[in-house]
């Protein structure tokens, strides 16, 4: 009895997939409690008093949500797998290495080598010192954003009430 294959992923994997659907939702509904809650004296023209309290609540209570995927999840599936530690660059520089994407998406790379597409999407790696000017400016963001979020917990009883 052997370990089954790891799966072969296209374009996009699954974890790319629901960070995607995550924040498409998040967005929907942040963004239409936000416009109720812009001027709730001109929404409440159009809906009762109780529906601005509920969407206040829903707002908040999406809005912390969404920062606890952006801290947890999306952080762990960008940066903390191990195919991706300690950062990853793609967001910088916009490649990737190939065998790195012959690992991770292997079914993508036999579509694009099929189509004779591949040569034509490679590109050069990024110069020693602008990969190190990426590493400081997202380890810079990365503990501001530490800072904020300790901050808030620590805060939060000031925040709430």
């Amino acid at each position: 009895m052997g370990f089954a294959q790891p799966p072969r992923f296209d374009r996009w994997g699954y974890w790319e997939k629901f960070d995607y659907w995550a924040v498409f939702w998040g967005i929907c509904i942040l963004g239409g409690t936000g416009m109720i809650l812009y001027d709730p004296v001109t929404s409440s023209r159009y809906v009762k008093g109780w529906v601005i309290n509920v969407t206040l609540w829903v707002h908040r209570i999406e809005a912390v949500l969404a920062m606890a995927h952006v801290f947890i999840i999306h952080f762990f599936i960008g940066h903390l797998r191990k195919e991706n530690f300690p950062m990853d660059l793609v967001m910088f520089g916009g490649g990737i290495d190939l065998e790195k994407v012959r690992h991770e998406r292997p079914a993508w790379v036999e579509r694009l080598e099929k189509e004779g597409r591949l040569q034509g999407l490679l590109i050069d790696k990024p110069p020693f010192t602008l990969r190190m000017i990426y590493y400081v400016f997202g380890f810079t963001m990365l503990a501001g954003c530490l800072y904020l979020l300790v901050n808030s917990f620590l805060n939060a009883n000031r925040l709430i009430g």
